[in-house]
């Protein structure tokens, strides 16, 4: 098999090229065109250059450039699923299993793991700068693990290094992955090796940080919401109606994000091929296994026990042909499943807590408006009170009005010769009279049930 020289050395008239051979199953990092380096003069980028953090299976980071041809190469990965990471889209949370690569969208985290690195999209944003500081610790402890197993170290960033024989003179602007030994490192994995690996390190980092980053956000809200619904039911004012409707707008987005994120994890449960995509390295280790036997021959020991595996695995899926699918693809995604069942669990109990901070919003707000509805009542019933009472000094004025009248009356003319006796009869009977009209009035609504 002829070795793969992937960019041959350019011309001062001819920009370098890149080869994208068929059946490799990682492209060479120096098919990231323009990753170190400026530019030269000249030659007009087809393609936006952005700035990613790389970050390898020890742990060490690298600030790269490359366009977006350039990540489809290297990570497999089409054009529309690069979009999911574009920081001016604003695309909902997502979680997609790949053939070589899985693409995380969730919140503030933006990557691509592949099954020996993570690309970060927006490493200058100061909320992911915790995440990677945790990312790293993980992997250095995951190599600290590894290498305490008898495992290798993965491959280094940033300089080119031989994979294999045939690989020797493919220049790379990431560091190559030594493949040796990689199907042994696997298998110590998926058999009772404590080693995890690397892309559900790095899955389980990017869930850690997006659930901790909504649950640290819900508990922020609802430690502010509740001093300001408790003052808001003591007392009714636009400054604690403004807070609360502040309270509540930011309630209700935080819930739709986290809503956001717990349906992407629990359709990945309910989906077993989309979890079965995400075992990234042990594909890569097929992958490797069919490269080598294709570039050397086997000898005889190699090809019998080929033969038996073969055969067990044709006799495992006879006794799992009634249920379509085997007991080893189960297994194979159990791992995965618990990892996302315990986060599913985290992000359930964050949306749990918002629904209970909601419901309490919703008694406040019930409360308040329990509250007008009783002023309103009582504002009505003043109302009856006041009209009852115009309606009897009315009836009063009406007889002031008779009495003021300029006609000839005989009491007027008595009340010259006896005096005012009878002028304050008049007065007083008809104040009384107006009293008691009012006083019937009253106890007539509350007989009715009108007035309390």
């Amino acid at each position: 098999m002829r070795p793969h020289h992937l960019l041959p050395q350019p011309s001062k008239s001819t920009p370098p090229a890149v080869e994208d051979p068929a059946g490799s199953h990682r492209p060479p990092a120096a098919a990231l065109a323009g990753l170190h380096g400026p530019r030269k003069k000249g030659i007009k980028s087809t393609t936006s250059v952005r700035a990613w953090l790389v970050i390898d299976s020890g742990g060490n980071s690298q600030v790269v450039e490359a366009g977006k041809h350039a990540i489809m190469r290297r990570t497999g990965l089409p054009a529309r699923d690069l979009r999911i990471l574009d920081p001016v889209l604003q695309c909902p949370s997502t979680v997609l299993g790949r053939e070589r690569a899985i693409v995380i969208n969730l919140e503030h985290i933006k990557a691509i793991i592949t099954a020996q690195e993570v690309l970060l999209v927006n490493s200058a944003d100061l909320s992911v700068t915790p995440f990677v500081d945790e990312l790293q610790r993980r992997l250095v402890r995951r190599q600290q693990e590894g290498n305490d197993d008898g495992h290798s170290k993965l491959h280094d960033l940033g300089e080119s290094q031989p994979i294999k024989e045939s690989r020797q003179n493919s220049p790379s602007g990431f560091e190559g992955r030594k493949h040796d030994g990689v199907g042994k490192e696997v298998k110590n994995q998926l058999y009772g090796s404590k080693v995890p690996p690397f892309e559900f390190v790095a899955l389980e980092a990017c869930l850690v940080a997006a659930c901790t980053s909504l649950e640290n956000e819900a508990k922020g809200l609802e430690e502010e919401a509740h001093p300001a619904l408790d003052k808001l039911s003591s007392k009714i004012s636009t400054l604690n109606l403004e807070r609360v409707r502040q309270i509540k707008s930011r309630l209700v987005a935080i819930s739709g994000r986290v809503q956001k994120v717990r349906d992407e994890i629990e359709h990945l449960l309910d989906d077993d091929e989309d979890m079965a995509e995400m075992y990234l390295t042990d594909k890569l280790s097929v992958e490797s296994d069919l490269e080598n036997s294709s570039t050397s021959s086997m000898n005889e020991q190699m090809r019998n026990e080929i033969d038996d595996e073969i055969h067990q695995a044709a006799e495992a899926n006879d006794r799992n042909s009634h249920t379509g699918t085997g007991t080893s693809k189960q297994l194979d995604v159990e791992e995965l499943e618990m990892l996302l069942e315990a986060y599913f669990v985290q992000i359930d109990g964050t949306l749990n807590n918002l629904s209970t901070l909601r419901e309490y919003v919703d008694d406040t707000e019930d409360y308040i408006n329990i509250m007008l509805d009783d002023k309103q009542n009582q504002l009505l019933q003043m109302g009856v009170v006041l009209s009852t009472a115009t309606l009897v000094v009315n009836a009063f004025i009406v007889v002031a009005g008779i009495f003021g009248m300029n006609i000839g009356i005989e009491l007027f003319d008595e009340e010259l010769k006896t005096g005012n006796k009878k002028f304050m009869w008049t007065i007083g009977g008809s104040s009384m009279g107006c009293v008691f009209l009012f006083v019937i009035a009253i106890a007539w609504g509350k007989y009715m049930r009108l007035l309390d």
